[in-house]
């Protein structure tokens, strides 16, 4: 170890004190009791039989697919030992490069990281030789591990993406970073602080395992956020409620506002306040400033006794019933829609069946991220085959349900290095208690699901792909999304990872009216939620649709700084500029039940 780890330690309120032998055994042995802690929280469900001892599904997929890899390099000889004597020099060299730099030549990296990995940002993974070794070794493996996917020609597409997926997993776990010994910064923060932090960690492990019933629970953002309080701000009145669904109805704050009031469909994977984080960041307070009367559907965190509730379910009682609430509310019988992420594909849905029965009941139609071909989907479709559905179907039949926290993970494995190995680091090895987020609080906020919704979805949409084809049926009715005449804002985000831009420019041709799509900077969430105060980012525009390339989309592209919002605005008022007295909820037909946010959003998977 470098002269930097054994030096006198400067604490974090910049006091400077010195290696104590004492207090570092009894904050090592605090450290393992709370370690125990944990682990009689993980076992606790699991004796009493909460847990099932079988493997889990996602294991066996693991398995399933790196044997296919392991079966296409080790089924040929010679290919098999091409790959040992490729993978064996490099690691040679690496070795040969640190014996080398040990007798003080210079010598040239046989991997570096990337300048935007955070992990090795601190200065001695490059001044002090262990750490180099580390890392190199660590990349290099990495590296090795990556071409063995990519190299594996004998692999189908699916099977080869659920490889890469799964190597990405594996080696962002594996990270020298992820360790006490082997991260230089955790190393000298733990002799620093006679391994308080590893005391702190500890705690924060045990009560994460704790507060998952024996499922670890990573802490993104302090728990000191409270909807209503903190998040979700705008505000307005529950009007109308169900079994599956609050309508929040939203107080004016301009005088007059368009005669066509707008209903938002948000998706019920998350919580609707992803669109009301507070008030700097809300699109429903912009939109309501705006002078647009706001209809919001908060949908209900749904437990075992839902779990029959049906895709269909969801579009009669969501958006169709919010529709005629609206009508009874405000006298108008059409209005505008918005739909964001699954709550989009819902709405193209519920349009199909419109134009099918011939009701005429919307204006127009946003799209936020959203799919309704699944040709070109995300990166979730690592998780979508007939194997792990089925598994899956399993698993909920038993419950009812999708917990919350196991879409809530599916999502952080997307990006684990950001949102799972950075937290259990900062967390757990650096013993840092997380900032509150409000972003972050509403990541964690996770919502279960019914068993039967998201069956038929899966199948449906990203398995089969019934929508775009016009083989999707609801209430007996097969759609057609051609018969959608409505105009259509269709939004995507440039570096989305769940509803590719791709994939959503794709989606436009299978509308019969006029789309106008437009490609916003950023990713699924921020470049969505993006206000026009804060001047980030950016948006294109160009006239073209149909069957065109995003790549020569944005050829001819027209860029815009700044927030969609005002663009979309704009478009909304092109379509019906009409302006009425504003409409303050519950002082018409219906009166207010409860205060927005509601409670059916309080309510904690």
């Amino acid at each position: 170890m470098s002269d930097t780890l054994l030096s006198t330690k400067t604490g974090e309120n910049g006091s400077t004190k010195s290696f104590d032998p004492e207090a570092f055994s009894a904050n090592l042995a605090r450290a393992l009791e709370s370690s125990g802690r944990a682990l009689s929280a993980y076992l606790k469900p699991r004796e009493n039989g909460e847990e099932k001892g079988r493997p889990p599904g996602e294991l066996n997929e693991v398995v399933k697919t790196f044997t296919s890899v392991a079966e296409y390099w080790l089924s040929d000889k010679d290919r098999a030992a091409d790959v040992q004597k490729k993978f064996g020099k490099a690691y040679l060299d690496l070795l040969t490069s640190a014996a080398r730099r040990l007798s003080g030549e210079a010598t040239t990296p046989a991997a570096e990281p990337s300048p935007r990995d955070k992990r090795f940002h601190d200065p001695e993974w490059k001044t002090n030789q262990f750490f180099d070794f580390m890392m190199q070794a660590y990349l290099l493996t990495t590296q090795c591990a990556n071409d063995l996917v990519k190299n594996a020609d004998g692999l189908d597409p699916h099977t080869r993406k659920k490889a890469e997926f799964y190597v990405q997993q594996v080696t962002n776990a594996i990270s020298p970073s992820n360790f006490v010994l082997t991260n230089p910064e955790v190393l000298r923060q733990t002799l620093a602080s006679n391994a308080d932090n590893l005391v702190r960690g500890m705690t924060m492990l045990a009560e994460d395992i704790e507060a998952g019933h024996g499922t670890l629970k990573i802490r993104q953002s302090a728990g000191n956020l409270e909807v209503g309080r903190d998040v979700a701000l705008t505000p307005g009145k529950v009007i109308y409620q169900n079994a599956i669904m609050q309508l929040i109805q939203y107080s004016p704050a301009t005088e007059t506002v368009l005669r066509t009031p707008l209903l938002v469909v948000p998706p019920w994977i998350n919580k609707f306040y992803i669109l009301d984080l507070n008030r700097q960041k809300s699109f429903v307070q912009w939109c309501v400033n705006q002078g647009i009367t706001v209809f919001l559907i908060s949908w209900v965190n749904p437990d075992k006794t839902l779990g029959g509730k049906t895709f269909e379910d969801y579009m009669r009682e969501g958006p169709l019933t919010a529709m005629d609430v609206i009508e009874k509310a405000t006298g108008e019988m059409r209005v505008h829609t918005i739909g964001y992420c699954v709550g989009g594909t819902l709405l193209a849905t519920t349009l199909a069946w419109l134009a099918e029965k011939r009701q005429v009941r919307v204006t127009s139609a946003t799209f936020l991220a959203a799919q309704v071909d699944f040709t070109h989907a995300g990166d979730l479709l690592v998780f979508v085959d007939e194997s792990q559905i089925s598994n899956l179907e399993r698993d909920m039949k038993q419950t009812g349900v999708l917990e919350g926290s196991k879409m809530a993970m599916a999502f952080n494995m997307l990006r684990s290095n950001d949102l799972i190995w950075s937290y259990v680091v900062s967390n757990y090895l650096k013993g840092k208690e997380p900032a509150a987020f409000d972003l972050l609080h509403w990541n964690s906020d996770a919502t279960r699901m019914p068993a039967a919704n998201h069956s038929y979805y899966l199948r449906n949409c990203y398995l089969e792909n019934r929508l775009s084809t016009g083989t999707m049926a609801i209430d007996n009715t097969q759609l057609d999304l051609s018969k959608v005449k409505v105009p259509i804002y269709n939004l995507a985000t440039k570096e989305d990872h769940i509803a590719p831009a791709e994939s959503v420019l794709y989606g436009s041709q299978f509308f019969g009216g006029p789309v106008k799509y437009v490609l916003a900077g950023s990713g699924h969430i921020a470049g969505v939620v993006n206000p026009p105060e804060l001047e980030k980012y950016q948006y294109w525009t160009n006239d073209r649709t149909g069957d065109i390339t995003l790549a020569d989309w944005v050829k001819d592209a027209q860029e815009h700084k700044g927030s969609w919002w005002p663009d979309w605005r704009s478009w909304v008022e092109s379509i019906d500029a009409e302006q009425v007295p504003a409409r303050i909820p519950g002082t018409g037909p219906l009166e207010a039940i409860e205060d927005a946010p509601g409670s059916y959003v309080r309510v904690r998977a």
